[in-house]
């Protein structure tokens, strides 16, 4: 799930596993109510007495470690939580999510899925843009092909990978190339930015259009090549908490820090931008 810390990932994953598992198979026959009535709009809420229980996290692929560290902070200030993240592309989270999957909370890395869950009356508080991204070129360390920009990526020569259109990261990647007047050569689509970056890391694709954080989160092992601003396109990451979430209130508690001081800096720490 991480390329970056190989143990916190495994964590993460047996954890939404058996969660996310268990949930779906439940669902089926019923569906939880809060404990309490979510407040129908504006702010998260506040928190009445000590939280407990656990809540299941859906959110971007883009934000593994970004939310892996929110969920720590936020498991140490509020010890009776156990925050259990599922990680995939949006546009899969959203599918779970409308087929009745039991999630507390959803982080997107688009408008477009947030809004597809909002429509159909999933949630409850929200949405709240929380941060922002751009898009980077991610190239294998050493930059072996030689790749200086984006139209080197219809370069029918070189392996070029970018995530699938139906997720966030390829569909923001092919508005940056249209916006270069460029098509291209593509030989794999990716199931999210993860996936991507990790054959690029491997040295399985020659380059890539991923998110800055991504490159960033490799920490040396892929290299970065800016797009200029004419050519990127910002990323706004909307937060909600889900109408059926089975523990509304530590929902509501989660949302808040994502979105606090403390939140902010885990963010901008890990190359997000505060909104």
């Amino acid at each position: 799930m991480t390329t970056s810390n190989p143990r916190r990932a495994e964590r993460s994953n047996a954890k939404s596993r058996l969660w996310l598992a268990a949930g779906i198979m439940a669902v089926a026959t019923t569906c939880r109510a809060p404990d309490r009535e979510p407040p129908p709009s504006g702010e998260p809420g506040q928190v009445t007495g000590e939280l407990g229980g656990g809540i299941l996290v859906s959110a971007a692929a883009s934000l593994t470690d970004a939310f892996d560290d929110l969920a720590t902070a936020f498991e140490a200030s509020h010890r009776g939580v156990d925050v259990v993240l599922n990680l995939a592309g949006s546009s899969a989270l959203r599918e779970q999510i409308l087929d009745g999957a039991p999630v507390d909370v959803f982080a997107s890395a688009d408008h477009a899925n947030m809004d597809r869950v909002v429509e159909s009356g999933a949630v409850s508080g929200g949405p709240w843009i929380f941060a922002r991204n751009r898009l980077q070129i991610a190239v294998p360390r050493g930059n072996p092909s030689g790749v200086t920009g984006l139209s080197d990526l219809a370069d029918s020569g070189r392996l070029i990978g970018l995530c699938a259109a139906a997720v966030p990261c390829g569909d923001f990647a092919r508005r940056s190339l249209a916006k270069a007047g460029v098509t291209a050569a593509l030989d794999t689509d990716e199931p999210d930015v993860r996936a991507l970056l990790t054959k690029i890391e491997l040295g399985e694709l020659d380059a890539g259009i991923t998110y800055v954080t991504d490159v960033l989160s490799a920490e040396g092992r892929v290299a970065g090549i800016e797009i200029p601003e004419s050519e990127n396109v910002v990323i706004d990451y909307p937060i909600a908490r889900l109408a059926a979430a089975p523990n509304a209130e530590a929902a509501s508690a989660f949302i808040s820090f994502v979105r606090s001081e403390e939140g902010r800096v885990i963010l901008e720490r890990l190359g997000f931008v505060a909104p």
